[in-house]
């Protein structure tokens, strides 16, 4: 695939200006799938060569065996604690970055990289169909069966079904009885951060064609429904029921409740009251772009709040896409790279994926 086949989605956006657009706001904006959603030209331009040098950048980060080494670990408190590893989780995003741009497995300007990325990625499915390297957890999982999943819909390997369809099979098996998921497959508990991970690849698979029980994600549902706080608006980490049958609160946050909305939108609910309260959530309390730099968790709200703002579409999106984009690209450091807690290849993998997001070059970004 040539360099002009991959700056093609950039293009056809402004080529879609000029001809719908009036010419005054030809320079500023183009219409992307219709009259709801609208991207800044400039911006535009600024996010395709901040992604070109973001994805430069992790094509020089891969290991020899196709994989990407960050931190793995857990967060204690609001630390973010661990050890350097190859990191099943960060390879797949750094892969589906790749896929974002419009390379597949051995196709496209970062087809070797891909190809590698899968490779690693199919050698450490266990035989239950958990994917894990270096003790990482369902959070990774997650990511790789997500990758597998767009994969397998936009080439149809054999070698890759298969083991979709067992890392599916571990997803659904996993599922306790509250409706979602921890970080290990048997937990009794769950949390959003976790879940929220886990519908997006069972949509991703759905989506492929592999067969995932509706039951599955009926429970899903009412997991993320029974997680939502409405006094604020937002969603909670954890919920219990306490003696008196009432759920206990825990915490709400921008990451999670951007988490419960687009795990909503995921399981295929796109009217709810919890999501119009927690959009208004998500406008009331964005974190300060600086935050990125010492947490573990901006970009993953940034990246779900951005796949959730782009379900929305209209006013929500068009403002949040200008003050994403903006906040994002200034964050870019002179190597190419994006950095937070957990390390650079993931930072700089889901800075990529935020940016190419509104090109609908994947699946699962497709409204």
């Amino acid at each position: 695939m040539s360099n002009q086949t991959h700056t093609l989605p950039w293009l056809i956006l402004a080529m879609l200006t000029l001809l719908i657009c009036n010419p005054d706001r030809a320079l500023s904006q183009v219409i992307d799938e219709g009259p709801e959603r609208v991207i800044d030209l400039e911006l535009q331009e600024k996010s395709r060569l901040a992604v070109e040098r973001g994805l430069q950048y992790l094509k020089r980060t891969q290991n020899s065996d196709g994989s990407w080494t960050d931190k793995i670990g857990r967060k204690v408190h609001y630390e973010y604690r661990g050890r350097m590893g190859k990191h099943v989780g960060v390879t797949a995003l750094a892969c589906i970055a790749f896929l974002a741009e419009g390379s597949l497995p051995g196709r496209g300007k970062y087809g070797e990289q891909v190809e590698k990325g899968l490779d690693f990625i199919l050698k450490n499915v266990q035989t239950n169909g958990f994917i894990t390297c270096d003790e990482s957890r369902m959070y990774s999982h997650a990511f790789a069966t997500l990758f597998l999943a767009e994969v397998y819909g936009m080439t149809g390997m054999e070698r890759v079904k298969e083991k979709l369809k067992l890392s599916v099979g571990m997803i659904v098996q996993a599922q306790n009885e509250t409706g979602g998921w921890r970080y290990q497959p048997g937990a009794d508990d769950a949390d959003m951060s976790i879940t929220v991970c886990q519908v997006m690849a069972l949509r991703a698979a759905r989506n492929a064609g592999i067969n995932v029980p509706k039951a599955s994600i009926d429970r899903a549902i009412t997991y993320v429904r029974n997680s939502a706080n409405l006094d604020s608006g937002g969603f909670m980490y954890q919920h219990e029921v306490g003696p008196s049958g009432r759920v206990q609160r825990s915490r709400t946050t921008f990451p999670l409740t951007a988490a419960g909305i687009t795990a909503l939108y995921g399981a295929g609910v796109y009217e709810d009251r919890f999501i119009d309260a927690g959009l208004q959530y998500l406008s009331r309390h964005r974190p300060r772009k600086y935050d990125a730099l010492n947490t573990f968790d901006w970009y993953y709200g940034m990246y779900y709040g951005t796949l959730a703002a782009f379900q929305r579409g209209g006013s929500f999106w068009t403002r949040w896409h200008s003050d994403t984009w903006r906040d994002v690209l200034s964050l870019q450091n002179s190597d190419g790279s994006w950095q937070d807690l957990v390390g650079a290849n993931y930072a700089t993998a889901m800075a990529c994926i935020i940016l190419a997001m509104p090109y609908q070059y994947l699946p699962i970004f497709e409204r």
